[in-house]
């Protein structure tokens, strides 16, 4: 005499591989997303307020008066970089930050000052990022302040 144990339906078989199979797939697609770098390297370039964060930004100066915001360059090139910064006021170069070296994966965040040198409502205040020494900006970021004459 011969026992036959059923372990489940077919439709429990079907749903029990299906299963299997879907978690496979995860598993794999997961493996493939930690292993695989992202499509193409890049530089996190930001601007903090002195806060420490995206606010509290110099909006009002007054003529000479020095401006501070925090600059914050990530290298995600996949190789080590070599950077300048570049900040002006209205195009006309106000100061001057190099070399910034970093490896890949690694964080700079320095307080940074510019010092507006003639009063008008909204100047701009560009940053300009450039990667080893080229002489095309890599990155930009702007900031617009109104500059006041000195009370007196």
């Amino acid at each position: 005499m011969r026992i036959r144990i059923r372990s489940g339906s077919i439709r429990d078989r079907v749903l029990s591989i299906t299963l299997i199979a879907a978690v496979s797939a995860a598993v794999a697609m997961l493996g493939y997303t930690i292993s695989s770098p992202p499509a193409e390297p890049f530089t996190e370039f930001y601007i903090l307020g002195s806060s420490g964060e995206a606010a509290d930004y110099p909006k009002e100066l007054v003529v000479g008066e020095e401006g501070k915001v925090i600059v914050g360059i990530i290298n995600r090139e996949r190789e080590a970089v070599s950077y300048s910064l570049e900040i002006k006021i209205n195009e006309v170069m106000n100061n001057r930050v190099e070399p910034v070296m970093l490896e890949h994966g690694e964080k700079w965040e320095e307080e940074v000052s510019f010092t507006p040198n003639r009063i008008g409502d909204k100047q701009q205040v560009e940053f300009f990022l450039y990667r080893q020494g080229q002489t095309e900006v890599y990155q930009e970021l702007y900031l617009w302040i109104d500059v006041m004459e000195r009370a007196g």
